[in-house]
């Protein structure tokens, strides 16, 4: 094979990578820690050269494929199994959904679409009190440490780089706001500062937070967060099933573009929405 086919088959794939990260040409580029003329330049049907080996096994390792399937080596697309880490793994004893393994992980998806499904809704967007009520049992005695993951949570969310979307049921905060189920018990003044809290939020964080509320008897999602190609954790209860295999990976990508599709309260509605279960529990 010469090298002009070798560079042909290289740009398709790349670009195959590329959609399938669900990032643009320029958020991958940043990505792979490249201005976004060289990977313009990569990509371009002129180019008969390769680029530089560790460029090539960077883009190798953000798209999880092989090296030898990117450069039209082999129809294999994933690396052999040999020395390569497990593609499921369970992280146990996670009492919570608040862990410290997060953090980690969406640090080492800088750069990516980060999408999450609440248990109940976004951990980041809760006060203290209401941390405290849903988790101070199963968390006791780090209830302390959780509170500051929250807040390291949230600082990341906020930085104007971030690109992250939240979706769960409208059932799950209406029955909040209405302290039912899980809520049971919950003050009236910790709802009302939560929702109103919650209004601020959405509105100094959108557009790059965006949050989707969907309802759960059309669809129905596991509480996850995908960390764009890289890796999914589903939340089971008492730990996370891990998956970084793009096989599994995008399928999860793609239910989570239903439950979006499904969503009966957009992002930029959301403020309002909870401003009227406000207003109905200033009534109580």
């Amino acid at each position: 094979m010469d090298r002009r086919s070798t560079s042909s088959i290289l740009r398709e794939r790349l670009h195959e990578v590329i959609e399938r990260s669900g990032l643009s040409q320029a958020q991958f580029a940043k990505a792979l820690k490249v201005d976004r003329s060289t990977l313009v330049q990569i990509l371009s049907p002129a180019a008969d050269r390769l680029p530089r080996a560790e460029t090539l096994a960077h883009i190798a390792q953000l798209g999880r494929v092989s090296l030898d399937w990117l450069l039209g080596l082999t129809l294999l697309e994933q690396p052999a199994a040999s020395g390569a880490p497990e593609l499921v793994e369970f992280a146990p004893d996670a009492a919570s959904p608040i862990d410290g393994r997060l953090m980690k992980w969406h640090r080492e998806a800088a750069g990516y679409k980060i999408r999450h499904v609440a248990v109940t809704f976004p951990d980041l967007l809760k006060t203290d009190e209401i941390v405290e009520f849903e988790y101070g049992k199963s968390l006791h005695p780090d209830l302390a440490s959780a509170i500051e993951s929250v807040h390291a949570h949230f600082s990341y969310v906020r930085r104007p780089e971030s690109d992250f979307e939240a979706s769960n049921s409208i059932q799950a905060i209406t029955m909040f706001a209405a302290a039912q189920g899980a809520w049971r018990g919950l003050s009236v003044a910790h709802r009302r500062r939560q929702l109103e809290y919650l209004i601020d939020l959405c509105q100094e964080l959108y557009p790059t937070f965006r949050w989707f509320l969907y309802d759960e008897r059309e669809v129905y999602s596991v509480p996850i967060t995908i960390f764009g190609p890289l890796r999914a954790a589903l939340y089971t209860g008492h730990g996370y099933l891990v998956l970084t295999a793009p096989k599994h990976v995008q399928p999860l990508a793609r239910q989570f573009d239903r439950l979006i599709r499904a969503a009966v309260v957009q992002p930029a509605e959301v403020p309002a929405y909870l401003a009227r279960l406000l207003t109905e529990l200033k009534h109580e």
